[in-house]
């Protein structure tokens, strides 16, 4: 009679701890979406540069968006939504080291940067 008692004990146990790992990974999933959208929906608030302002500017501008990408690349989980990120911030690290009172140069960075945003737009849906 014991050895039933501990038995169904042990089932009761094992189905208990199976459904709390069922949960755990439930709650993992969801804390992954969480992240990655919290990680969209701040990255994309942050592709945004104006040309006009003056080089001093623009590039601190440009510098601190690059850092932040960047942070939120390394804090989220989703490699293709990490991959956009950091491509992003390599965008904004390209307008640092560039002369952009060229129109041209503007130009182009403006055109890669809209498909690197385009790129997040999509891995974020």
């Amino acid at each position: 009679m014991k050895s039933w008692g501990a038995a169904a004990l042990l089932v009761a146990a094992s189905l208990l701890l199976a459904g709390c790992q069922q949960v755990d990974n439930a709650v993992g999933k969801a804390n992954e979406a969480t992240d990655k959208v919290t990680a969209c929906v701040e990255a994309l608030g942050l592709a945004d540069l104006n040309p006009l302002a003056d080089q001093e500017k623009l590039k601190a501008r440009a510098h601190d968006k690059e850092q932040r990408l960047r942070a939120l690349a390394n804090d989220v989980k989703d490699q293709n939504v990490k991959n956009a990120l950091v491509g992003m911030a390599d965008s904004y690290l390209q307008v640092q080291k560039e002369r952009i009172e060229d129109a041209g140069v503007i130009s182009r960075w403006a055109k890669k940067n809209l498909e690197k945003l385009d790129a997040l737009r999509k891995v974020c849906t």
